[in-house]
């Protein structure tokens, strides 16, 4: 199994990334997908979470409002895109597959980040 995330990189505050992830070794749609992050000196956290379907999708507090996380199962591929962007967003991106939840156990699979760095 890989996820390889990409479309990280460097963006001044208010800008916009999107996000790509792309999975291959599994069945893509029996999995709900999820995005974290991992600031230097801080514990990984959730970010977002969508369904098999994309029907439902979950975000944490401080990005709701800015980031939208999107799957298209014909490509094996999940998005986030990410509006307004703030330093604070400034972190190692990974996305995860596996049962869901807002915890990173709940995540089997998982790809190698992507880093994403704000500036003010």
């Amino acid at each position: 199994v890989q996820l390889q995330a990409s479309g990280g990189g460097l963006v001044q505050t208010g800008g916009s990334l999107r996000l790509s992830c792309t999975a291959s070794g599994l069945t893509f749609s029996s999995y709900i997908m999820g995005w974290f992050r991992q600031a230097p000196g801080k514990e990984r956290e959730f970010v977002a979470r969508i369904t098999r379907i994309g029907g439902n999708t979950v975000y944490a507090d401080s990005v709701k409002g800015r980031f939208t996380i999107s799957r298209d199962n014909a490509k094996n591929t999940i998005y986030l895109q990410m509006n307004s962007l703030k330093p604070d967003d400034t972190a190692v991106y990974y996305c995860a597959a596996g049962i869901g939840g807002g915890s990173s156990t709940g995540y089997k699979y998982w790809g190698q980040g992507t880093q994403v760095t704000v500036s003010s």
